[in-house]
């Protein structure tokens, strides 16, 4: 009896009985509703989701030259035909100086970070609406996706710099130890290529218009960057202001770091880091802020 008594005691005030007794009074209603105001950018989040960052890393390294015949070696190909492209107009029949370097490296030294930006500028601002139907339907951190994008162009930049190696070896140009700077000029050119990146990649979702401009904005950040011609044509301040360009420090501190120039002034790398991580910062603001909009617009 007391058996009996304690299952319809434990029947009668379960949930499920509850429930199915009632089901509109105990029924969890959940809104969603979007943020409002300033939002932070939950960094947290991109370390909990990490295991998927790697994973669009490598899904873009799979698809990124697939069903190309020359596969990777467009890595190599696209800096080092732009090279050739250069050496003949500018340094040949233009006669450009190089500060006392042969044209070639001087210009390919330039052109081997140039194109990783280059790349993550116009592959990472299309890496949402690529993703379209993934916005719509899975939650994550929609900032994994440029991120990824641009990390996936760290092996094109490594296979450019063997080359530039090999280039320094051949002119017989051997580093100093200038070369231990080279680290942080990389990370300047990251983060400048994060930054626009995050800035573009929210842009266009919102305004398709944005696609169209980028082969625009990319020639003429090419011509506004030291590639072809070094900073040392501009005197002082007009060559501090310039460097506002970040790509100016991340080119000129290149070509000190490995091949020994004296164009890479500290005032240059200042300014044009802070530029960068203003560019960085902002962009990961605006792309927070715009990214409860993704999948309504999208």
């Amino acid at each position: 009896m007391d058996n009996l008594n304690l299952q319809n005691f434990a029947s009668s005030n379960s949930p499920t009985a509850a429930t199915t007794s009632n089901p509109e009074k105990n029924l969890l209603r959940t809104r969603l509703e979007p943020s409002k105001g300033w939002v932070s950018l939950r960094l947290d989040k991109l370390w909990a989701y990490r295991e998927l960052l790697y994973f669009f890393v490598w899904r873009d390294l799979k698809i990124r030259y697939k069903q190309t015949i020359m596969g990777v070696s467009w890595a190599i190909i696209q800096p080092v035909f732009t090279m050739v492209i250069f050496s003949l107009f500018f340094g040949r029949l233009a006669n450009v100086p190089s500060d006392d370097l042969p044209y070639p490296i001087f210009a390919y030294a330039a052109l081997v970070p140039w194109t990783f930006f280059a790349n993550a500028l116009t592959q990472g601002s299309n890496s949402l609406v690529a993703n379209i139907d993934m916005l719509k339907k899975v939650s994550f951190p929609r900032m994994t996706m440029p991120i990824a994008t641009v990390l996936a162009g760290v092996v094109d930049f490594v296979l450019a710099f063997i080359v530039l190696l090999g280039m320094m070896f051949f002119y017989k140009l051997f580093p100093t130890i200038n070369i231990l700077w080279l680290p942080l000029f990389f990370l300047l050119a990251l983060v400048t290529s994060l930054g626009v990146s995050l800035w573009l990649s929210a842009m266009n979702v919102l305004f398709r218009d944005v696609r169209y401009t980028i082969p625009f904005l990319v020639q003429a950040w090419l011509f506004a960057t030291p590639i072809a011609y070094p900073s040392s044509l501009l005197s002082e301040p007009w060559r501090t202001i310039y460097s506002i360009n970040p790509m100016v420090g991340v080119v000129e501190g290149f070509r000190w770091a490995l091949l020994g120039t004296d164009t890479a002034p500290g005032s240059i790398i200042i300014v044009s880091a802070l530029v960068a991580l203003v560019i960085f910062i902002s962009g990961a603001f605006y792309f927070r802020r715009m990214e409860r909009t993704f999948a309504d617009i999208a």
